[in-house]
């Protein structure tokens, strides 16, 4: 049985992060847990480019931009759509899920899904580095698995037995 697992080092890889200005007290926290996470990994500050967007709608586009480039051996999104009283709360989170799914379809670059959808403030605030942790963590190493592990997919399943590993 052949499986597959990825190394989290973050050493020589570079990251794209797009974040949203809107909701911007969220947006910080998730982006700062985002990049701390990646650099205590090893990544160079450098190799780490960050692309603001005007709201979580705008995200996709973006996200599909940088990974047409193939500068980047993956790419994190990261924002929050909180719920109001209409249903565009329900418009925008289809938007943005459908869109950064099609990014990373068409594109075959990794893209970590960090866009938090919650019913109020508090909500997202306990997801950016409150009581239920920093989902901009967890994009991150979302990203960096899938960098690592998509080249190895690509060879066959005996290349490594064939090198001597």
């Amino acid at each position: 049985m052949k499986t597959w697992s990825a190394r989290r080092d973050a050493c020589g890889l570079r990251f794209a992060i797009v974040v949203s200005r809107f909701n911007h007290l969220v947006s910080v926290r998730l982006l700062d847990g985002c990049v701390g996470e990646l650099e205590s990994r090893g990544a160079s500050p450098g190799d780490l480019h960050i692309a603001w967007v005007p709201g979580a709608f705008e995200i996709p586009l973006a996200a599909r931009a940088l990974a047409a480039t193939r500068r980047y051996a993956g790419i994190v999104t990261l924002g929050s759509v909180i719920r109001g009283g209409t249903p565009h709360f329900d418009y925008v989170c289809r938007a943005v899920t459908d869109g950064v799914a099609a990014a990373m379809r068409e594109t075959g670059v990794p893209i970590a899904f960090g866009v938090l959808t919650t019913d109020d403030v508090d909500q997202a605030l306990a997801r950016a580095g409150g009581s239920d942790g920093n989902k901009g963590v967890d994009a991150a190493l979302a990203a960096l698995e899938m960098a690592r592990l998509l080249p190895g997919l690509a060879r066959p399943p005996d290349a490594d037995s064939e090198a001597g590993s």
